[in-house]
């Protein structure tokens, strides 16, 4: 694993990005940022994180997928290897809010952003983004934030989470060409509010409500809803209300 760590950049994966596209990276090289000016998270939002105070990563992977269809198996793979870590640090009421966010109880401890490349040999390049709220302890304005020091009343090691995390990345990863059907089966049990009635809504429109079911293969959520009906969504086409 090379590691590559900045004081300040506008976003760990925009510099990965910009580094895989002029040299050849070798597998699993990481970047990490004690300040990120430009985080991104899913359908564009920002992720603030306070400075030196979280693990802000992001991981190149090459070699791994060989077609489209196999893309959302990374998401469970990358949240698995997350939660999976979380675990060692008895970090309590872990789960997965669909997507990829990384929840204690109700509130937001992580997120993961990935980002994949298609080249023109028909190779794919993978560059997986983790923010996770590691030492902050101020969520003044992030009402829905939390870290693993407030979950835990303690101070944890950051060099150390990137180690274990990227190490569980590799088994999750192997996994994924021998038995992928395990990786699914954990996500499904870590899955945030599956099988509670949760209020929804569309283009911000009307709330309706529904029960999530699980996650189709290409990463939609399944819901069913009140009249019985059983219907699937894309990331950018539903919004849980919790």
């Amino acid at each position: 694993m090379k590691l590559i760590k900045l004081d300040a950049i506008d976003s760990t994966n925009d510099f990965l990005k910009g580094l895989s596209n002029t040299q050849e990276l070798e597998n699993y090289t990481v970047v990490t940022a004690e300040n990120q000016t430009k985080g991104k998270g899913q359908m564009g939002a920002v992720w603030d994180s306070e400075k030196s105070k979280n693990l802000i990563m992001s991981v190149f992977v090459k070699d791994l997928l060989v077609g489209v269809d196999e893309i959302y198996q990374l998401n469970v793979a990358t949240a698995l290897a997350v939660i999976q870590v979380l675990k060692t640090f008895d970090i309590q009421n872990l789960s997965i809010k669909w997507p990829n966010d990384i929840m204690s109880a109700n509130f937001k401890l992580a997120g993961i952003l990935i980002e994949n490349n298609f080249k023109s040999d028909r190779t794919i390049t993978t560059i997986i983004g983790i923010g996770l709220n590691v030492n902050q302890t101020n969520f003044d304005n992030l009402p829905k934030a939390s870290s693993m020091a407030v979950v835990a009343n303690s101070n944890f090691d950051k060099d150390q989470l990137v180690f274990l995390i990227v190490e569980r990345l590799k088994v999750n990863f192997e996994l994924l060409a021998s038995n992928s059907q395990i990786l699914w089966d954990n996500y499904m049990e870590f899955l945030f509010k599956k099988e509670v009635p949760m209020p929804f809504s569309i283009n911000n429109g009307k709330p309706f409500m529904g029960i999530i079911k699980g996650v189709s293969n290409n990463g939609k959520l399944i819901l069913l809803l009140e009249n019985d009906t059983v219907v699937q969504y894309g990331l950018k086409e539903i919004l849980m209300l919790y």
